[in-house]
């Protein structure tokens, strides 16, 4: 497939090429309009989980995802748009509260009816992280008490029996489909952040307290300091670049205790040294999808969140980011949107443009230099 370049008249033209409010601009004139007109199925209230990236038509619907719900949710809130963000949210409510058994279901059909209803921990991260973001705007109550209950359910429910949380339970939670991961953890930790501020309360201070702690257990991988996927000493384990990168972002740009408490933060910053060593390109700064545990590239696969969260970690450590963004823009965006995924060679490999990129645009930015 072709790259699409940017022509004269692109918003990606208006500024310095290395200009943090370059993306910005891209970002409010080109992604966010997609999402509330053809990326945006008004009849249900739900974004289209990928559209086309030349002339935005909505990949035709199979499903609809919670996650996905929730990542509109907090990009609308984020960006002050309340209307479409209070869509999105009686929409998220309305489709996947799970009723009976509690929790949320983790997709509907093309018509709106439950289809994979089992209970996934990423997807209640999100719920709550969209929550934070949603009630910090706009004051709802409703928001408020659905990220309280959202939490409660979590401790009661997905317990593995220890510290760790598991990652995927039956509809019911009667039974596990699939035990801790890495990357539910850390989206956890992501909502409980946002928890935290939105809602003043302490209890988030102990549940991050037990989450980073539990973490730090299970996951970190010692001689590099990096956070794997799955538990130390599991077959099969990887670790990714990107991960390090947003681990390194919630840490330190938190600045919370929980987690130098933990100590993680010390094997945070060696991770994020090994991740940019072995897992950047030195020539284009594309970020890999996976290393092994001696750094070899193991999935060469170079995906947007995944570069998204290198620009944030560098602003986070106070590096020099008008290279990195330059780079960035040249590879991974255009005047109708994004790619989603390049090979490690640089040819696309994923050009529709799914409705959760969004969010780690907006994350990536927020934490970027004003100018």
């Amino acid at each position: 497939m072709q790259d699409q370049q940017p022509n004269a008249s692109s918003p990606l033209q208006s500024l310095r090429p290395d200009s943090p409010a370059r993306l910005r601009e891209h970002y409010a004139n080109v992604v966010l309009p997609v999402w509330r007109g053809p990326g945006f199925n008004a009849t249900l209230g739900l974004a289209y989980e990928a559209v086309a990236p030349d002339d935005h038509a909505p990949q035709p619907p199979k499903r609809y995802r919670a996650m996905a719900c929730a990542r509109q949710l907090f990009v609308f809130s984020e960006a002050g748009d309340l209307t479409h963000a209070a869509t999105l949210f009686e929409s998220l409510r309305h489709y996947f509260q799970d009723k009976r058994n509690g929790g949320w279901f983790y997709s509907v059909d093309a018509s709106g009816a439950p289809l994979e209803r089992h209970k996934d921990l990423y997807t209640h991260a999100f719920v709550i992280f969209a929550c934070a973001a949603y009630a910090k705007r706009s004051g709802s109550a409703h928001a408020l008490a659905l990220l309280d209950e959202t939490s409660r359910l979590i401790e009661a429910r997905f317990s593995s029996g220890g510290d760790l949380l598991n990652a995927v339970l039956a509809e019911d939670f009667g039974a596990t489909l699939e035990t801790p991961l890495q990357n539910p953890l850390m989206h956890l930790a992501e909502a409980w952040l946002a928890a935290r501020e939105a809602t003043g309360e302490f209890a988030y201070d102990k549940r991050l307290a037990l989450l980073a702690r539990s973490v730090a257990d299970a996951f970190v991988h010692e001689p590099s300091g990096s956070i794997a996927e799955l538990p130390m000493g599991a077959p099969g384990n990887r670790l990714e670049p990107g991960h390090q990168f947003e681990w390194y972002f919630l840490a330190m740009g938190s600045g919370h205790a929980a987690f130098e408490a933990a100590g993680l933060n010390a094997g945070l910053a060696r991770a994020f040294d090994f991740a940019q060593r072995h897992g950047v390109d030195r020539e284009t700064g594309g970020v890999c999808a996976a290393l092994d545990e001696t750094g070899r590239v193991i999935d060469g696969t170079q995906r947007i969140w995944a570069q998204t969260e290198y620009l944030r970690a560098l602003a986070t450590r106070g590096d020099q980011v008008a290279q990195p963004i330059e780079r960035f823009a040249a590879r991974f965006l255009h005047e109708r949107g994004w790619v989603e995924c390049r090979s490690a060679q640089g040819e696309i490999t994923r050009a529709e443009m799914p409705s959760t990129t969004p969010y780690h645009l907006a994350t990536s930015y927020a934490a970027l230099p004003t100018r």
